[in-house]
């Protein structure tokens, strides 16, 4: 485990997986991330590359050769990641192809991920080089579960969630038997920017949203006001998640989505997709700010 501390918040990433485990207030002690609880959900914050979601059938096509990938990709669970680099106030880890890799994901690549400590701020930064001499395609993005409620005194109703922008929102379905995208869609919000969080809101699983304006999500207290924010400029899709019966809830930037049920399982067709030539990189980031008048 490595940690990062400053004033205001200490930090704690797991090198497997490269996971933000903890968010904590130095002064209150107060805790804003998951507890991994095993019973209910063992994840903190998991990181999703080089797919987000679930494969038709496991897998996927790229050049007429079918290869196997699990949900989420093969960072999250890791032991192969590095420390890259450590500062007074940034971790860096790093994951490169292997042989093993190869053979489910057909693409030479270095993987970085770095957490930054500013202030009452986690800026999430995720680097991707194409080290081969074709073209690599992937998603990335991000799975943060954020304790709710936080504070004693409340309960999981009494939060919310507070878009940037007034939103007219549908969700996508997502089939249950096999975590795939269906056509169905539901009205979430009608020129509103609030969700009110239930435990019966994640039944039928993961909140799924494009086309959003807004790039800013607020998880708010009914009694203690605005507790943190996800900011996700660098991101098109937005997942918001819990097991029902769990007392987070996940703001999830995406880079990219589950399959479809109709996919032709082609890779380099596949929805949300990022092509990436030879011999450069990519990098997307999001933040994590925590209401400064909590930590002071």
């Amino acid at each position: 485990m490595h940690t990062l501390i400053n004033g205001k918040l200490e930090i704690a990433i797991n090198q497997i997986g490269a996971e933000l485990c903890k968010i904590t207030s130095v002064k209150y002690k107060n805790e804003y991330m998951w507890n991994g609880n095993p019973n209910i959900w063992a994840g903190y914050s998991p990181v999703l590359f080089p797919i987000i979601g679930a494969l038709k059938n496991g897998s996927y096509n790229v050049e007429g050769n079918n290869y196997k990938l699990s949900k989420h990709g093969f960072v999250r669970h890791n032991n192969k990641i590095e420390l890259n680099n450590k500062t007074s106030n940034s971790l860096v880890f790093k994951l490169v192809y292997n042989e093993e890799l190869l053979k489910t994901y057909p693409f030479k690549f270095e993987f970085y991920i770095s957490y930054l400590l500013i202030n009452n701020r986690i800026k999430v930064t995720h680097t991707i080089k194409n080290v081969d001499n074709k073209p690599m395609y992937f998603s990335v993005g991000g799975h943060p579960a954020f304790k709710c409620p936080v504070f004693k005194d409340e309960s999981y109703e009494d939060y919310s969630l507070m878009f940037e922008h007034k939103e007219t929102l549908k969700t996508y379905l997502i089939n249950l038997k096999n975590g795939l995208m269906t056509n169905i869609t539901k009205t979430v919000l009608n020129h509103s920017n609030r969700i009110a969080l239930t435990h019966d809101l994640f039944s039928k699983d993961a909140l799924v949203f494009k086309n959003l304006k807004s790039k800013r999500v607020t998880l708010k207290s009914k009694h203690h006001g605005n507790i943190l924010t996800v900011s996700f400029h660098d991101f098109p899709y937005l997942g918001i998640w819990a097991k029902p019966e769990g007392d987070y809830v996940c703001i999830e930037p995406w880079l990219g989505i589950a399959d479809s049920e109709t996919t032709n399982q082609d890779f380099k067709t596949k929805e949300g997709i990022i092509s990436l030539a030879p011999n450069t990189s990519f990098e997307a980031s999001y933040t994590i700010e925590i209401s400064d008048s909590l930590l002071v």
